[in-house]
C-alpha cells in the first residue's frame, strides 16, 4: 500500500513539475520583446528540430494561452467603453479619480488617454461638410486607395479609432488597404496584442509592417509607400478620424490631375476631450503657408485664389502643405522624388514636399469637400531618434535645395547652418533632382504661388534693427509668442541681427515683424498709449505707420510717435505725442526706398 501511494505521489509530483513548467516557459514568452515580428512570428509554433509529442502539446497550450491572454485584455478593454460618450463628436469629460487619471495622462503623452479608451473605437461623426458637397456625384470608376498611416507608441484606442474610422467612412471597393506601419514602437500592448486583434477583428486590407529599428517618420512613410498596391497613396496620422464620404473627392480630383497633390480640410480633434471641433461657416477654411523660420502655418485663402476658384468647394490652392495628412497618385509620387530620405526623424518634410511640386510642375490642393479630424498635440510625447534636431537639419536641407538666393531668411534664423553644410548633410542627390525636373525657381514660387508673402528685406522701405538714436535700444519682440498679440518691446541692441530684432516697414505702412503688426492701444487715461503686434491679416485698422525725413515713425491714425524716452531693456515701447525729443529719433539698418515726410 505504501508503495502504491509512494508511486502515486511521485507521479502527481512529476506532472505538477510538468505544469509548473508550462507556465514559467509561458511567462517568459509573455515578457519578451516582440517588437519586430508579426503575431505568428512570435508565437512558439512546433520546433521542427523536436517533433517529440510533448513538445508539441506545450507548443499548442503556449498558442492557447496566449491567445487567451490577448483575448481577456481586448474584451476589458472593449468591456471599459461607455455607449454615447464622445457621440457625434461631442465632448467627454470624467470625473473621479479617472479624471486624475486623464489629466495625468494628458501631461504624459498629450492627449487623454483615459477618455479615448472610454469612448467608442467606432464613433460617429457629424456630416460637416459644404451642403453643396451633397449634390457632387462621383464617377463609378476611380483609382484604388491605399491608406498609409506611421505610428509610434501611438495610443491602442487612439490608433485603432484612426483604423476603424478610415474602414468605416471609406467604399470598400476604393479602399485598396491600410499599411500600418509601426517605426519599433515600445508599448507591450502595440506588440503582439496588436497583430491578433488585426488579426481577429478586423479585415484582412489592414496590414501591418513592423520596423527592426526606429527611422522615424519620413523612412517609416517610404517603407509604407514601397509596399503599396493602391493607385493613389493616402497619407494619414494615427490619431485621426474621417468624415462621412472623405475619400471619393480625393480620388476623383486625381483621376481628373495625376499631378495634383491634396489634403482635406483638416478639423481639430480635442486632446483633452475628444471633440470634433469644426467651423459653424461650412464654406471657412484655411489654406497652408510658411514662416522664414521655417515652420508651417495656416493663413486665409490669398485673394487671387477666392476670385479665381469657380466655388467655395472647388479645389483651392495652398502653397503649403501641413504634411501629416494627403493625397498622391503613387506612380507620380516618385516620379517627382517622393521623400529626401536623408531627412532623419520628422519636420521639415511638409514644406520640402510643398516646395518641390509646385516649382517642379505639379499643383498642391485642398478639396473642401474631403474633411478629416486631426488631434493636435501640444508636444511631442516621444524623444525623436538619436536626439537630434530633425526639424532643424531637415530644414535647413530644404532652404539650401529650393529656397535659392531666399535662404538667407531662414539663415538669420538658424546661422549655425550658413557655413557649416557637414550639419545638414550631402544634398547633391536632391540638387540633381531638381535640375532633372527642370523645377522653377524660388522667386517664381513667390511670386506665383504665394505672392502675398511679406518678405521682410524686399517689401519694406526700411528694415533691420531698429534703434533709438540716442541710446543702444533696439526693437525687440522679448521673445513672445508671435502667433498671439503681444506689446512691443526695447532690449540692448545686439551686435549683429538676430530675428528677435528683425522690423520692417512696409512698403503698405506696416511696422511689422514678419506676419504681425503693430498697432496702438490708446488709452485716454495716460499721457502715452501701448504698441501692441497682432496678426497682419486680422481686419482691425490703425496698421497704419510713416516714416519721417529726420527718423521718427509716425502712427497715421492717431498722430502717435513711437516714443522710447526714460525707457530701459527690457520695458514695452510706448507712443506718444510727437516732439522734438530724442526719443522720438530712430534709425533703420536698412533703407529701400525714399523715406516719407
Amino acid at each position: 500500500m505504501s508503495v502504491h501511494r509512494k508511486t502515486l505521489v511521485l507521479k502527481l509530483s512529476f506532472c505538477t513539475l510538468y505544469i509548473i513548467g508550462i507556465f514559467i516557459i509561458a511567462r517568459q514568452i509573455f515578457r519578451a520583446d516582440d517588437s519586430s515580428k508579426s503575431y505568428k512570428d512570435q508565437l512558439p509554433f512546433p520546433r521542427e528540430d523536436n517533433n517529440s509529442q510533448r513538445q508539441k502539446d506545450v507548443d499548442v497550450a503556449l498558442q492557447k494561452l496566449q491567445r487567451e491572454k490577448y483575448e481577456d485584455k481586448i474584451l476589458k478593454l472593449e468591456y471599459n467603453v461607455v455607449p454615447g460618450l464622445g457621440e457625434n463628436g461631442k465632448p467627454a469629460y470624467l470625473y473621479g479619480k479617472d479624471k486624475f487619471q486623464g489629466e495625468a495622462a494628458l501631461k504624459k503623452k498629450a492627449l487623454n488617454v483615459i477618455l479615448s479608451n472610454k469612448i467608442s473605437l467606432t464613433r460617429k461623426l457629424p456630416d460637416i461638410r459644404n451642403s453643396l458637397c451633397m449634390n457632387i456625384t462621383y464617377d463609378k470608376l476611380l483609382p484604388s486607395a491605399s491608406v498609409v498611416i506611421i505610428f509610434y507608441n501611438e495610443p491602442w484606442s487612439v490608433l485603432l479609432r484612426t483604423v476603424h474610422s478610415v474602414l468605416k467612412g471609406s467604399p470598400p471597393h476604393l479602399l485598396k488597404e491600410i499599411i500600418l506601419v509601426d517605426d519599433h514602437s515600445e508599448e507591450e500592448e502595440l506588440q503582439g496584442q496588436l497583430d491578433y486583434y488585426l488579426s481577429t477583428r478586423l479585415p484582412a486590407k489592414v496590414k501591418l509592417l513592423r520596423l527592426s529599428h526606429r527611422q522615424g517618420l519620413i523612412r517609416a512613410r517610404l517603407h509604407g509607400a514601397r509596399n503599396a498596391k493602391g493607385d493613389v497613396l493616402v497619407f494619414l496620422d494615427a490619431h485621426c478620424e474621417v468624415i462621412k464620404d472623405w475619400l471619393q473627392p480625393l480620388l476623383q480630383r486625381i483621376k481628373d490631375n495625376k499631378n495634383a497633390v491634396l489634403m482635406p480640410i483638416i478639423d481639430n480633434i480635442s486632446e483633452e476631450t475628444l471633440e470634433y471641433f469644426h467651423d459653424n461657416e461650412a464654406s471657412f477654411f484655411q489654406v497652408g503657408g510658411f514662416t522664414w523660420s521655417g515652420h508651417f502655418t495656416w493663413i486665409n485663402i490669398q485673394k487671387h485664389e477666392v476670385e479665381s476658384r469657380p466655388s467655395p468647394i472647388s479645389p483651392t490652392r495652398s502653397p503649403t502643405m501641413a504634411g501629416g495628412l494627403f493625397a498622391i497618385n503613387r506612380k507620380y509620387f516618385w516620379e517627382i522624388g517622393s521623400y529626401d530620405d536623408k531627412m532623419d526623424g520628422w519636420g521639415g518634410e511638409n514644406l520640402e514636399m510643398s516646395f518641390r511640386i509646385w516649382q517642379c510642375g505639379g499643383t498642391l490642393e485642398i478639396i473642401p469637400c474631403s474633411r478629416v479630424g486631426h488631434i493636435f498635440r501640444n508636444f511631442h510625447p516621444y524623444k525623436f531618434p538619436n536626439d537630434k534636431d530633425t526639424h532643424g537639419i531637415n530644414t535647413a536641407r530644404l532652404a539650401f535645395v529650393w529656397m535659392d538666393g531666399y535662404k538667407r531668411l531662414f539663415l538669420l534664423h538658424r546661422s549655425e547652418f550658413k557655413d557649416n553644410p557637414k550639419l545638414f548633410g550631402d544634398v547633391s542627390e536632391r540638387l540633381e533632382l531638381r535640375k532633372r525636373l527642370k523645377c522653377k525657381s524660388f522667386k517664381w514660387y513667390l511670386d506665383n504661388i504665394y505672392p502675398e508673402k511679406f518678405i521682410p528685406d524686399e517689401d519694406a522701405v526700411a528694415y533691420g534693427r531698429v534703434r533709438l538714436r540716442n541710446k543702444p535700444l533696439c526693437l525687440d519682440n522679448l521673445q513672445q509668442e508671435e502667433d498671439k498679440p503681444y506689446n512691443l518691446g526695447l532690449y540692448t541692441c545686439h551686435s549683429k541681427l538676430y530675428p528677435s530684432q528683425f522690423f520692417s516697414l512696409s512698403n503698405a505702412g506696416e511696422l511689422r515683424k514678419d506676419d504681425s503688426c503693430g498697432i496702438i492701444l490708446d488709452d485716454n487715461q495716460k499721457p502715452y498709449a501701448q504698441v501692441q503686434m497682432i496678426e497682419c491679416n486680422n481686419e482691425n485698422d490703425g496698421k497704419d505707420w510713416i516714416l519721417s525725413n529726420d527718423g521718427r515713425i509716425i502712427h497715421v491714425e492717431s498722430g502717435l510717435c513711437l516714443d522710447g524716452t526714460g525707457l530701459h531693456s527690457d520695458d514695452d515701447v510706448r507712443a506718444s505725442s510727437c516732439a522734438n525729443i530724442p526719443g522720438q529719433f530712430w534709425k533703420f539698418d536698412f533703407y529701400n526706398n525714399e523715406i516719407s515726410t
